[in-house]
């Protein structure tokens, strides 16, 4: 994946949720921040950010999106809207063996209570797939959520019934930085998710986490699969 058309700028604060406060050539503006967690080990004043100027400002505040930030000597993605382009990628690339031979037959399907990220077939039955970005990685170890996240427990809640029902089902982690060995549920920021990922796994829900390499060349930022890691559930 290739992300182009890219300015650089230096953060400042977060004002809010979807807000963020940056400098770029000595001019102050604001970003919208397309990223539940709360990135407080990214984002600190000083840090460089890589923005796109937004497609169509009309009906907006704010002139550019935050797309990715500098750390520890590498960049990586803190905008959600690419997670799923990433997965299909992967899903079309045959390096992960849980996907072989399933197509893409809808993206945002609803399933019970939730929309899950995509519907997946092939001859031989469906396969519904949930994907969840995770940027928190210390000492190589990537950890998801770095902030409560109810929704996501109820997604892995519907993963659940659908393999009860016989549905293969899977949730996917996207690592969009490459210094991740491992990865574990974050059992000290949300318990509840992390049970009910363990949970999930035991009832047959396949766990697997992808890390990507990014760099960036000429505004241009790129995403390569890297690695399929580690997965570590219980505490």
């Amino acid at each position: 994946m290739k992300i182009g058309n890219l300015i650089k700028g230096i953060f400042h604060e977060r004002p809010n949720r979807f807000t963020v406060v940056f400098e770029c050539r000595g001019h102050w503006d604001r970003a919208h921040l397309r990223d539940p967690g709360r990135l407080r080990e990214l984002l600190l004043p000083g840090t460089d950010l890589l923005l796109r100027p937004a497609l169509n400002t009309a009906k907006r505040k704010t002139k550019y999106d935050v797309i990715a930030v500098r750390s520890e000597g590498i960049w990586v993605l803190i905008n959600s809207g690419f997670h799923s382009d990433l997965a299909q990628e992967l899903i079309e690339s045959n390096l992960i063996s849980e996907f072989e031979g399933y197509q893409v037959e809808k993206r945002e399907y609803t399933y019970g209570k939730s929309r899950l990220d995509f519907l997946l077939t092939r001859p031989e039955g469906c396969m519904l797939l949930e994907v969840k970005g995770c940027t928190l990685v210390e000492d190589g170890h990537a950890k998801f959520p770095d902030a409560p996240t109810e929704r996501g427990k109820r997604h892995l809640e519907e993963l659940i019934k659908a393999k009860s029902q016989g549905l293969n089902s899977v949730v996917l982690f996207i690592i969009p930085r490459e210094d991740a060995e491992v990865f574990s549920p974050n059992w000290e920021m949300d318990p509840q998710f992390s049970e009910t990922l363990q949970h999930a796994q035991e009832q047959g829900v396949h766990v697997i986490a992808y890390s990507f390499q990014t760099t960036n060349k000429n505004n241009r930022l790129t995403l390569d699969p890297k690695k399929r890691i580690k997965v570590k559930i219980k505490n």
